[in-house]
């Protein structure tokens, strides 16, 4: 299982919208070598799809797309209030269309063709930007995080955590609603590449459930049959009054 550790903070998860399959996989493998877990969508109505299903930190969208184009997919997450940082690459290269990407909320703009390097690049920017100082304190669905102390507690009782049951916490409190997948939840904690079998973060699910949940009658942690699980808000969870 290997020891205990604080969460990880050079994973990222990356949606790539690339219509072009053969230049999505040259992406996939660019980013992949910098240790990034990189999911690819092909078209507009998939990337969207998959933002509602998992978590992302950056998106590195397409703007000539089938069916529904970049511009589309970039301002129907702002509409559906989705801040992911996104970075457009296009061929349209004129400033009327750097506008526009950037006016709908688009954060960077690449116009293709494009070193790989520069991209790579304009991503660690971005994700240098969208972290930035993390807030000592967290709260999200009754659950109240402490990161200095490295203590979790739900309405005034502490929870007594591992500390890596205490970094899958975190990693539910920090991204609320979402929807994490095994596979993310286990790069974040465990660290990119790490000799442990993804099974292992069903069992801290299952602990934790027994620890924020079983004592205080809460429903915290919705699994999401065949993609993972995400942490719901107090009203939904159903908790005792005055747990949270």
């Amino acid at each position: 299982m290997g020891s205990d550790t604080p969460i990880a903070n050079s994973v990222a998860n990356v949606l790539v919208v690339e219509d072009d399959r053969r230049f999505a996989a040259v992406l996939r493998r660019r980013m992949e070598e910098e240790h990034f877990m990189v999911h690819v969508a092909y078209d507009g109505e998939a990337a969207l799809q998959a933002v509602r299903e998992r978590y992302f930190d950056v998106i590195v969208l397409d703007v000539l797309l089938p069916g529904v184009d970049g511009f589309e997919v970039c301002r129907h997450l702002r509409k559906e209030e989705q801040q992911v940082p996104v970075v457009m690459m296009t061929a349209l290269g004129s400033v009327d269309d750097r506008v526009q990407g950037l006016s709908l909320g688009a954060d960077d703009y690449i116009v293709k063709p494009f070193s790989l390097r520069e991209l790579v690049a304009r991503i660690h920017a971005i994700l240098h930007r969208a972290r930035g100082p993390a807030s000592t304190f967290l709260s999200a669905g009754g659950l109240h995080i402490d990161l200095m102390a490295r203590r979790a507690w739900r309405g005034q009782a502490i929870l007594e955590l591992s500390p890596r049951e205490f970094d899958v916490l975190v990693l539910f409190v920090k991204h609320p609603g979402i929807v994490l997948t095994r596979q993310t939840i286990l790069a974040a904690v465990w660290g990119a590449g790490a000799s442990v079998s993804v099974n292992i973060v069903n069992q801290y699910v299952a602990h934790l459930r027994k620890k924020i949940d079983q004592p205080f009658d809460c429903s915290s942690l919705e699994t999401i049959h065949g993609v993972g699980w995400r942490l719901q808000p107090l009203e939904v969870a159903g908790c005792l009054s005055g747990s949270g």
